[in-house]
């Protein structure tokens, strides 16, 4: 059938159909079919995806008869079914290649390969010392290959974090700062010369250099691979700097492109990192609909990695019980695996679900915890936030003093209204009178003018400068700033945030109803989800092909949605939505 599907399959007009029939109808091993294949593999993958280009690859290394040529081939297509998030394909194809006759250059990619395949499966402390040693074993053989994959091992080292036992960032840093190669203005170039002046001097030294590695990030053109392999740790870079426009920007970017090309092994971080943005935006509902996609992405590929998403969205919101329960459940795989970024994550977490409920003590301990960061990254912005604020209100000022003198440091090296603003608030907490307002002001002045303005960074700057009103016995004017904060934090689902802000306008003298987001919370996530893209146009089919789901299912789902939301009909979707403050349309 497959050899007279390929005979009446004209080659000019579908060449690649034709090669796939005639692939297919191949009984044995045959070197023209398997070429034919390889010359279609290219277009395969801009037509339908990482997955298609793999699949052709795989097949032409399974028909080709030449032992060397074979083992070629299965490395392309190991590489091909790595990204596309089939990881135990893409050792059995590395199994192949590796048993056949590579030369040196060669068998350093496969060692590369299985490096970053462990990566991809782990995300934890067995990954860090096998990029080292591949870098190592690339430099003189291939110095743009192996400065990528030092790059990599910085990564993975700042993954494992604290739990990393073998090629940690100090080790990888040494091995770069002695390596004997030409200055670059590549982007990745940059940013591993950057993370090597991070590890050595700390963040204020590097803070220059990694700025200018984020702008070439954004300025310089890429090819899609690159873009594939980088853009998530350059946003994870924009974070720590506190540029919220290049973190939006690039973390976008990495979603579109995860998304657009089936990269299945790095969509799952794409949507998590992303989850974080729509948060500290004030667009929960996307944060949720996002969440729900990972957690899909995640059971479809049959991954192995322990998602934070539901853990962030507990956090958020303030629901002690359920985020508990969810460490709980997922902490000791992540201990077994190494990745230590997520405890630390977590930690972070947790002091902001604290702080939300008023469990100061509880919050500072666990910042405190988080704030452990042995490279100065990670998260320390934000974890001194919430240390400072979590010290001042537990009644242990003394204890805010040294982390708030860093994070001035720190936040005059990031030099954004961001960074200077949630300074400026952590400063006020420790200050007395005018320079409290001035500071106070200052924070809400600054964080007024990112590039999120509705963000929770500036909700919580009225909610803190409201209770400081309240305590100096100006309640009119602490009303003010009070309703600010209780309207931002409702609308945006941070539902312990808002309660604290109401308690506080009750203390005023002022009556104020518990406000909810009742009918989003009767929507699922994968309903949620489902509704957001059927607001933005897509059809059942697109919905489905995303989401893992038939069509039918999509369909069953929006019934779902129309009847919780007294609708009929998906051109109600969007006004739907929108009435009920879901922030679940896209950005």
């Amino acid at each position: 059938m497959h050899r007279a599907l390929a005979e009446a399959t004209d080659a000019n007009a579908d060449p690649d159909r034709r090669a796939w029939h005639r692939a297919q109808a191949v009984a044995g091993l045959d070197e023209d079919v398997a070429a034919e294949l390889e010359r279609s593999a290219g277009r395969a993958r801009a037509r339908g995806g990482l997955a298609a280009g793999a699949a052709f690859h795989e097949r032409a290394a399974e028909l080709t008869p030449d032992l060397r040529r074979r083992a070629q081939r299965a490395l392309l297509a190991a590489q091909g079914k790595h990204q596309a998030g089939a990881p135990d394909a893409a050792l059995r194809l590395l199994a192949m290649a590796q048993a056949g006759p590579l030369d040196e250059h060669e068998r350093a990619r496969a060692q590369l390969l299985h490096a970053q395949i462990t990566f991809a499966m782990t995300r934890g402390r067995d990954a860090p010392p096998l990029l080292l040693e591949a870098a190592r074993r690339l430099e003189p053989l291939d110095s743009t290959l192996a400065r990528e994959t030092y790059l990599e091992a910085f990564a993975a080292a700042l993954s494992a974090d604290r739990l990393v036992r073998g090629g940690d960032a100090r080790e990888v840093a040494a091995a770069v700062l002695v390596a004997d190669w030409e200055p670059s203005t590549r982007a990745c170039d940059l940013l591993l010369d950057g993370l090597a002046l991070l590890t050595r001097e700390g963040y204020v030294a590097a803070a220059p250099a990694l700025k200018g590695a984020l702008r070439a990030f954004r300025d310089e053109p890429r090819s899609e691979e690159e873009e594939l392999r980088w853009l998530w740790l350059a946003a994870r870079m924009a974070r720590a700097l506190a540029d919220d426009g290049a973190w939006d920007e690039l973390t976008a970017r990495h979603l579109e492109l995860a998304r657009r090309s089936g990269a299945f092994s790095l969509l799952p971080v794409a949507l998590t990192d992303r989850v974080v943005v729509e948060l500290l935006s004030g667009r929960f509902g996307v944060a949720t609909s996002l969440a729900a996609e990972a957690e899909a992405v995640v059971e479809a590929t049959g991954s192995h990695l322990a998602q934070r998403s539901a853990i962030t969205l507990a956090n958020w919101r303030g629901r002690d019980a359920e985020a508990v329960g969810l460490i709980e459940a997922r902490q000791q795989e992540v201990l077994r695996r190494g990745e230590g970024l997520w405890l630390l994550a977590n930690e972070w977490g947790s002091a902001q679900r604290y702080n939300a409920l008023g469990r100061y003590d509880d919050g500072l301990a666990a910042a405190e915890r988080a704030a452990e960061d042995p490279y100065g990254l990670g998260q320390s912005i934000w974890v001194l936030a919430e240390l400072i604020e979590a010290a001042v209100r537990s009644g242990q000022a003394a204890r805010a003093i040294g982390p708030l003198a860093h994070f001035g440091e720190l936040a005059h090296a990031a030099g954004t209204d961001w960074a200077l603003g949630t300074y400026a608030r952590g400063a006020a907490l420790l200050a007395e009178g005018a320079t409290a307002e001035r500071l106070y002001r200052e924070a809400i002045e600054r964080l007024s003018r990112i590039h999120t303005p509705g963000s929770q960074t500036l909700a919580r700057a009225h909610l803190l400068y409201g209770e400081w009103l309240r305590r100096e016995h100006r309640r009119v004017d602490a009303r003010e700033h009070l309703r600010i904060a209780h309207a931002m934090f409702a609308d945006m689902g941070a539902e312990a945030f808002a309660e604290r802000a109401r308690r506080e306008l009750q203390a005023t003298g002022e009556t104020v109803r518990k406000r909810t987001l009742e009918t989003l919370d009767e929507l699922t996530p994968q309903e949620a989800q489902v509704a957001r893209l059927a607001a933005d146009g897509q059809t059942n089919p697109e919905i489905g092909a995303q989401l893992f789901l038939s069509p039918r299912t999509v369909e069953w789902h929006l019934s779902k949605v129309f009847g919780k939301l007294g609708i009929s009909s998906r051109k109600e979707l969007r006004s739907a939505l929108s009435d009920i403050g879901a922030n679940v349309l896209s950005a």
